[in-house]
């Protein structure tokens, strides 16, 4: 796993993105997930895993309702840095737009084969893995589950667990950042304003 494909994307001295870095934070593995207005608004669902974040594309936002199956297109794997990333990528660089964090915290690999644990890295490989998440927002259990991998489609589904709430919408009722308590709005125009 390597970053080489993120930074053949972009320009990193105009972007402001982190260069990279794979010093992992914590004993636990991390996950994070940026809400991010690009193109389109989506949420980035990204998993540290071998010194990278592996990640994907969510354009509906995670779900807590297990009956919401969310489509997740694979993309190429961010530096571990990049869980602290908040701010404006500029118009013309590569995901311009503005980013927050939405939702961090560590996750256990609970993807289980012939009665013993799957690595996650070979649980990914093989398009079937399960986590279980300790964030600000999201508790409890997802599965990633690959549907095309020529399009690098995947599924993120909320697994049928204590923490599965059919009639909450995390997505719309918790739009802001856990990290500064800002929205997309207030991050871009602070960054207008340069602070």
């Amino acid at each position: 796993m390597t970053t080489r494909e993120y930074r053949r994307k972009r320009n990193l001295a105009k972007s402001g993105e982190p260069a990279g870095t794979s010093k992992s934070f914590g004993a636990a593995p991390l996950f994070v997930i940026q809400k991010h207005d690009a193109r389109s608004l989506h949420y980035d669902f990204r998993l540290e895993v071998d010194g990278v974040l592996k990640s994907w594309a969510v354009p509906k936002g995670p779900s807590t309702d297990p009956s919401k199956k969310r489509l997740a297109i694979e993309t190429e794997d961010h530096p571990l840095d990049y869980a602290d990333f908040e701010g404006v990528i500029p118009q013309g660089q590569y995901g311009g737009g503005t980013v927050l964090i939405w939702d961090r915290g560590t996750y256990r690999n609970i993807t289980q084969k012939d009665q013993s644990l799957r690595p996650l890295k070979q649980a990914l490989e093989e398009g079937h893995a399960l986590v279980r998440l300790e964030g600000q927002k999201l508790t409890g259990g997802y599965a990633l589950q690959r549907i095309d991998a020529d399009k690098g489609h995947w599924l993120l589904i909320k697994m049928d667990d204590d923490d599965a709430d059919a009639r909450r919408n995390p997505v719309s009722s918790e739009p802001d950042s856990v990290a500064t308590g800002r929205s997309l709005k207030e991050i871009a125009s602070d960054a207008e304003h340069g602070e």
